[in-house]
């Protein structure tokens, strides 16, 4: 299972930097990317990794970092979009993995919603200025973080809260089963 884990997340970076310039524009939000609906899910399943070890979810960012790194090239992904991803899953999945590792003691929801939410708005922010400085507006950008922000925690409690099902076998890892 654990390599499905490994697939799915590195897939779902790969998915999000792909529509990361298609944006929908939300009545109350401002504009939300494609992208962001897949990057959503990279958090959560970024902690699934984690159950496994350290070691495990350090593999999972680097494989991730490498396979889009490789596909930017193939899918000709501008080169600021590039860094931007890049920098951004760097920077928030350490932050994200950092929390997680020093929530041991606490239940997997309780570590999966706060390392979200350290982590969440470092990549959206830092993401956004990168990708789209020069190019949007200072408020436009601010719509597109804040949208951002909500979809992921939105999605990333929905997955945590209504998805699954997570008995605790033993201290440190889970089963998992949908309803």
């Amino acid at each position: 299972m654990k390599y499905i884990y490994l697939v799915a997340y590195v897939a779902s970076v790969l998915v999000a930097n792909l529509l990361l310039d298609h944006f929908i524009e939300l009545p109350f939000f401002g504009l939300l990317s494609y992208g962001t609906i897949f990057f959503a899910f990279v958090f959560t399943l970024r902690d699934h990794l984690h159950r496994y070890s350290l070691n495990f979810a350090l593999l999972g960012i680097a494989l991730a970092l490498l396979v889009n790194t490789i596909c930017a090239f193939y899918f000709e992904i501008p080169w600021r979009f590039l860094l931007a991803s890049f920098l951004a899953i760097l920077f928030s999945e350490l932050m994200n993995t950092g929390v997680f590792e020093k929530l041991k003691q606490h239940s997997w929801h309780v570590r999966v919603l706060a390392s979200n939410a350290a982590s969440v708005p470092i990549d959206s922010t830092l993401f956004t200025f990168i990708a789209f400085y020069g190019i949007f507006e200072l408020p436009m950008m601010a719509e597109i973080i804040f949208a951002d922000i909500i979809a992921k925690f939105l999605i990333a409690s929905t997955i945590i809260s209504k998805v699954f099902i997570i008995k605790p076998k033993n201290n440190e890892s889970t089963t998992l089963t949908t309803h």
